[in-house]
């Protein structure tokens, strides 16, 4: 039998069917394809698109799952950036699917733990298991466009998924210089409160080399014509974090300083959350930067901060950290959830 899963973002959807096989736990992709939000009215002719047109010689799908980017109530969302409201009640009549499920896009990733090959992670800390522990309990953490954490509680093949705003902590800054930063930040943004989503983030990243930038001895720097060129929350800004890195490798000090800055907030980040959760089944990071950053990840710099925990730095050691290489891991873990709603 088959399934649908989606990916549903502000700027992009990705879609795929998927089918059961027998002895292989993982989904198998039969046929994908992804859209270009902006270039629709609505999610509902997307999706009919890609039922009618581009799958119409393949089995229609028995059970959907929609992670999306946007807040979720009763089975129902808001894509914010489109105005565009999604009912997975309305979506499973209109078409003909057995059930169908809306969940946020990044707690939607701990269904996709499980199910996991090799070549989809890498694992950078091993953790010294004990075979009394409780290693159930798993947290995923993501920098990508913004800052997302989920948790899970994963015994075999089923999973329990509590959902986390965890991104949206206070940043706390660890040196002078973060100090500065942050006070920086606020100004800038015109915000009494500045979260670590602020700085953990690709849009955070941009944000650090915009204050790095802004020191007398950068004002020559080859970056400064780029950001005057684009306002506060100009779409061009994308763009920016890439930059960033691609200059970072090729050796620019400025740079390889606002990336560190970033890493470590990372690292420090992560630290907390392992501290918080205990999570002795894994500690994963996930999102759109961390196939880009896995040699960063593995950085003295990156693992000094982590540890960086005074006297339960040595409970750090335990927990096992990994790292989500697949970037289309947001899809695979609908097909995870999508596939146990078919066996429910």
């Amino acid at each position: 039998m088959n399934f649908l899963a989606c990916d549903l973002g502000g700027t992009k959807v990705l879609l795929g069917i998927f089918e059961k096989v027998i002895n292989d736990d993982s989904p198998k992709l039969l046929f994908k394809k992804k859209y270009k939000s902006s270039n629709w009215d609505s999610f509902d002719l997307i999706l009919e698109d890609f039922l009618k047109n581009e799958c119409k010689n393949i089995a229609h799908p028995s059970t959907a799952c929609f992670a999306v980017a946007g807040p979720l109530y009763n089975n129902q969302a808001k894509i914010i950036n489109l105005s565009w409201n999604i009912s997975g009640n309305a979506l499973q009549n209109k078409f003909n699917f057995k059930s169908c499920e809306l969940i946020n896009d990044f707690a939607v990733q701990v269904y996709g733990i499980p199910y996991l090959t090799n070549n989809q992670y890498s694992t950078i800390l091993n953790g010294s298991h004990h075979k009394a522990a409780n290693n159930d309990l798993h947290a995923i953490v993501g920098a990508g466009t913004g800052l997302g954490i989920a948790r899970g509680i994963i015994s075999g093949k089923k999973v329990k998924v509590l959902a986390s705003e965890g991104g949206h902590v206070e940043y706390s800054p660890k040196s002078k210089l973060e100090w500065e930063l942050k006070i920086w930040l606020k100004n800038y943004l015109k915000v009494e409160r500045i979260s670590c989503e602020r700085i953990i983030s690709g849009t955070g990243l941009s944000r650090i080399a915009e204050w790095r930038l802004s020191k007398p001895d950068a004002q020559n720097h080859p970056l400064q014509k780029y950001i005057k060129g684009i306002n506060i929350f100009d779409a061009a800004r994308k763009e920016l974090p890439e930059k960033i890195c691609n200059l970072s490798k090729e050796g620019d000090q400025l740079m390889i300083e606002v990336e560190g800055i970033w890493l470590g907030a990372y690292a420090s980040l992560l630290g907390d959350v392992a501290l918080q959760e205990l999570c002795l089944g894994g500690l994963w990071i996930s999102g759109g930067t961390a196939s880009k950053h896995f040699k960063n990840f593995k950085s003295d710099l990156f693992m000094k901060q982590f540890f960086d925990k005074g006297r339960l730095k040595d409970i750090l050691k335990t927990i096992p950290m990994k790292v989500i290489l697949d970037e289309e891991f947001g899809l695979f873990s609908a097909a995870c959830r999508a596939k146990m709603l078919l066996e429910t």
